[in-house]
């Protein structure tokens, strides 16, 4: 691929990274990636993939923006109030990058509409903000055979895993996906949402860089890759926990014995 001398100076702090030079900058720039949310994960998370050139960034969010986002959902401002999220979102990343391809699908990712909505992506990112589309983007993408880069937040904590359930890694074997760590969803009501408990606004930055990261990391094929682990932050205590996870022979969705077949369980 020949860059443009515009796209060499945009990237060029990118390039002259010998991890990834123009060959991982150009894997960037025809990579497509489908966000989950366009609130406080998926805001930075948009953002940094958005001027890391990204080529083609879709993005799946049925709200509109609200006074109580601006807190922490950096992608949108204060004109934007009452505005669809996805438009809002489509516009900020224009301005930081016009060369990035937006796909706004103003729709909730729902079992009846997963599969289509990941179809044609490289890799889907969770920044949903609830548990049933948490456990239905990590099924959705187990089904379809894309990597999912999933982050979550609550008050002063968050965690952040790479799930690869249908790749083998140099061991030979496969890794985790979410099911094998959190088996199903809490029951209604025990775990309170952030609108209920609250979030540090800069948190929700934190964890979407970090989400971000492990992204292009998985694109370009570099570094070591967060299969197989889950990062747990704790911000008031500033400590972070690499805790090893594998492979949940039992689990219902990718174990030897699967008992979830299709997204069906999803259906209501």
């Amino acid at each position: 691929m020949d860059f443009t001398e515009q796209q060499i100076n945009r990237y060029a702090r990118h390039i002259l990274l010998r991890e990834v030079g123009g060959a991982g900058q150009e894997k960037l720039l025809n990579s497509r990636v489908l966000v989950i949310g366009a609130g406080g994960l998926g805001s930075p998370l948009l953002l940094y993939l958005a001027a890391a050139g990204v080529g083609t960034l879709g993005i799946v969010d049925d709200d509109v923006v609200d006074l109580s986002n601006l807190q922490r959902q950096v992608l949108h401002t204060t004109p934007d109030i009452g505005r669809p999220k996805v438009e809002s979102a489509a516009q900020s990343i224009a301005t930081i990058n016009p060369d990035v391809k937006v796909i706004a699908h103003q729709t909730r990712f729902e079992a009846s509409n997963a599969l289509d909505l990941l179809s044609g992506y490289d890799l889907i990112a969770d920044g949903s903000d609830n548990f049933a589309t948490r456990f239905l983007v990590n099924d959705a993408a187990y089904f379809a055979k894309v990597p999912l880069v999933s982050g979550a937040i609550l008050r002063f904590d968050g965690q952040v895993s790479t799930f690869k359930p249908h790749e083998l890694n140099e061991e030979g074997t496969a890794g985790p996906c979410y099911r094998c760590i959190f088996r199903e969803p809490p029951p209604e009501g025990q775990i309170p949402s952030c609108a209920e408990a609250g979030v540090l606004g800069a948190l929700c930055g934190m964890i979407g860089s970090l989400q971000a990261t492990e992204i292009l990391k998985e694109l370009m094929g570099i570094g070591e890759s967060l299969s197989g682990s889950l990062l747990i932050t704790e911000g008031l205590g500033t400590e972070f926990r690499k805790i090893k996870v594998r492979r949940d022979p039992g689990c219902p969705l990718c174990g030897d014995s699967p008992s979830i077949k299709d997204l069906s369980i999803h259906e209501h």
